[in-house]
Protein backbone atom coordinates (compact mmCIF):
# COMPACT_ATOMS: atom_id res chain seq x y z
CA UNK A 1 0.00 0.00 0.00
CA UNK A 2 1.76 3.49 -0.98
CA UNK A 3 2.06 5.85 1.93
CA UNK A 4 -0.65 8.42 0.18
CA UNK A 5 -3.57 5.63 0.76
CA UNK A 6 -2.04 5.01 4.50
CA UNK A 7 -2.22 8.90 4.55
CA UNK A 8 -5.72 8.95 3.20
CA UNK A 9 -6.95 5.87 5.68
CA UNK A 10 -5.03 7.69 8.75
CA UNK A 11 -6.61 11.52 7.53
CA UNK A 12 -10.37 9.59 6.98
CA UNK A 13 -10.29 7.76 10.06
CA UNK A 14 -8.96 10.73 12.47
CA UNK A 15 -11.71 12.62 11.29
CA UNK A 16 -14.84 10.47 11.66
CA UNK A 17 -13.12 9.26 15.04
CA UNK A 18 -13.14 13.08 15.95
CA UNK A 19 -16.09 14.31 14.81
CA UNK A 20 -18.30 11.23 16.67
CA UNK A 21 -16.36 12.43 20.00
CA UNK A 22 -17.35 16.28 19.63
CA UNK A 23 -21.22 15.00 18.90
CA UNK A 24 -20.81 12.42 22.10
CA UNK A 25 -19.41 15.07 24.20
CA UNK A 26 -22.32 18.10 22.97
CA UNK A 27 -25.15 15.12 23.18
CA UNK A 28 -23.83 14.72 26.46
CA UNK A 29 -23.61 17.92 27.75
CA UNK A 30 -27.33 18.95 26.23
CA UNK A 31 -28.58 17.24 29.35
CA UNK A 32 -32.77 18.13 28.09
CA UNK A 33 -31.36 21.47 26.97
CA UNK A 34 -31.58 23.33 23.88
CA UNK A 35 -28.55 22.21 21.68
CA UNK A 36 -27.83 25.98 20.79
CA UNK A 37 -27.10 26.21 24.82
CA UNK A 38 -24.50 23.90 25.43
CA UNK A 39 -21.16 25.48 25.26
CA UNK A 40 -19.57 24.00 22.13
CA UNK A 41 -16.10 25.78 21.90
CA UNK A 42 -13.65 24.01 23.78
CA UNK A 43 -15.16 21.18 22.63
CA UNK A 44 -15.20 21.65 18.66
CA UNK A 45 -11.59 22.93 19.56
CA UNK A 46 -10.43 20.38 21.44
CA UNK A 47 -11.78 17.65 19.13
CA UNK A 48 -9.90 19.27 16.12
CA UNK A 49 -7.11 19.95 17.67
CA UNK A 50 -7.17 16.12 18.87
CA UNK A 51 -7.49 14.74 15.32
CA UNK A 52 -4.87 16.85 13.91
CA UNK A 53 -2.47 16.03 16.44
CA UNK A 54 -3.44 11.74 16.18
CA UNK A 55 -3.54 12.27 11.76
CA UNK A 56 0.50 13.96 12.04
CA UNK A 57 1.52 11.31 14.65
CA UNK A 58 -0.23 8.45 13.02
CA UNK A 59 1.38 9.93 9.46
CA UNK A 60 4.54 10.16 10.80
CA UNK A 61 4.93 6.46 12.41
CA UNK A 62 3.47 5.39 8.70
CA UNK A 63 6.08 7.14 7.36
CA UNK A 64 8.55 5.63 9.72
CA UNK A 65 7.30 1.81 8.63
CA UNK A 66 6.56 1.85 5.16
CA UNK A 67 9.72 3.49 3.82
CA UNK A 68 8.07 3.36 0.11
CA UNK A 69 9.69 6.56 -2.20
CA UNK A 70 8.14 9.63 -2.64
CA UNK A 71 5.39 10.93 -4.44
CA UNK A 72 5.29 9.70 -8.35
CA UNK A 73 2.70 11.55 -11.14
CA UNK A 74 -0.34 9.11 -9.96
CA UNK A 75 0.11 9.83 -6.06
CA UNK A 76 -0.05 14.11 -7.49
CA UNK A 77 -2.92 13.48 -9.61
CA UNK A 78 -4.74 11.09 -6.90
CA UNK A 79 -3.82 13.62 -4.14
CA UNK A 80 -5.36 16.43 -6.52
CA UNK A 81 -8.73 14.18 -7.12
CA UNK A 82 -9.27 13.59 -3.42
CA UNK A 83 -8.82 17.60 -2.70
CA UNK A 84 -11.60 18.49 -5.41
CA UNK A 85 -14.32 16.17 -4.42
CA UNK A 86 -13.31 17.55 -0.60
CA UNK A 87 -13.34 21.08 -1.35
CA UNK A 88 -16.93 21.02 -2.86
CA UNK A 89 -18.23 19.99 0.37
CA UNK A 90 -16.03 23.13 1.88
CA UNK A 91 -18.18 25.13 -0.40
CA UNK A 92 -21.21 23.27 0.22
CA UNK A 93 -20.41 24.25 4.34
CA UNK A 94 -19.72 27.70 3.30
CA UNK A 95 -22.99 28.54 1.83
CA UNK A 96 -25.08 26.89 4.42
CA UNK A 97 -23.19 28.87 7.00
CA UNK A 98 -23.98 31.90 4.87
CA UNK A 99 -27.70 31.18 4.55
CA UNK A 100 -28.06 30.42 8.69
CA UNK A 101 -26.12 33.42 8.93
CA UNK A 102 -28.69 35.57 7.21
CA UNK A 103 -31.49 33.67 8.88
CA UNK A 104 -29.71 35.08 12.15
CA UNK A 105 -28.96 31.25 13.35
CA UNK A 106 -27.74 30.80 16.95
CA UNK A 107 -23.80 31.10 16.12
CA UNK A 108 -23.74 27.09 17.46
CA UNK A 109 -25.59 26.36 14.29
CA UNK A 110 -23.23 28.36 11.93
CA UNK A 111 -20.33 26.67 13.37
CA UNK A 112 -21.57 23.35 13.47
CA UNK A 113 -22.22 23.39 10.03
CA UNK A 114 -18.76 24.94 8.94
CA UNK A 115 -17.45 21.92 11.43
CA UNK A 116 -19.46 19.04 9.42
CA UNK A 117 -18.76 20.63 5.85
CA UNK A 118 -14.65 20.57 6.99
CA UNK A 119 -15.34 16.94 8.07
CA UNK A 120 -17.30 15.76 5.73
CA UNK A 121 -14.60 17.24 3.42
CA UNK A 122 -11.72 15.49 4.84
CA UNK A 123 -13.98 12.14 5.06
CA UNK A 124 -15.11 12.47 1.48
CA UNK A 125 -11.62 13.08 0.30
CA UNK A 126 -9.74 10.41 1.90
CA UNK A 127 -12.64 8.06 0.35
CA UNK A 128 -12.01 9.35 -2.74
CA UNK A 129 -8.41 8.80 -2.29
CA UNK A 130 -8.59 5.29 -1.26
CA UNK A 131 -10.95 4.51 -4.57
CA UNK A 132 -8.40 6.03 -6.60
CA UNK A 133 -5.90 3.89 -5.76
CA UNK A 134 -8.01 0.69 -5.03
CA UNK A 135 -10.30 1.16 -8.27
CA UNK A 136 -7.87 2.41 -10.65
CA UNK A 137 -7.52 6.13 -11.68
CA UNK A 138 -8.32 7.25 -14.96
CA UNK A 139 -7.11 11.13 -15.04
CA UNK A 140 -9.36 13.33 -17.37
Amino acid sequence: MPHEEKRAWILGICAIASYAVYVVLILGRAGGRPLAEVPYIAPMLGTIGASIAAAIVASILAAMISRDGGKDQRDREIGRFGEYVGHSFVVIGAVAALLLAMAEAPYFWIANAVHLAFTLSAILGSIARIFAYRRGFQPW
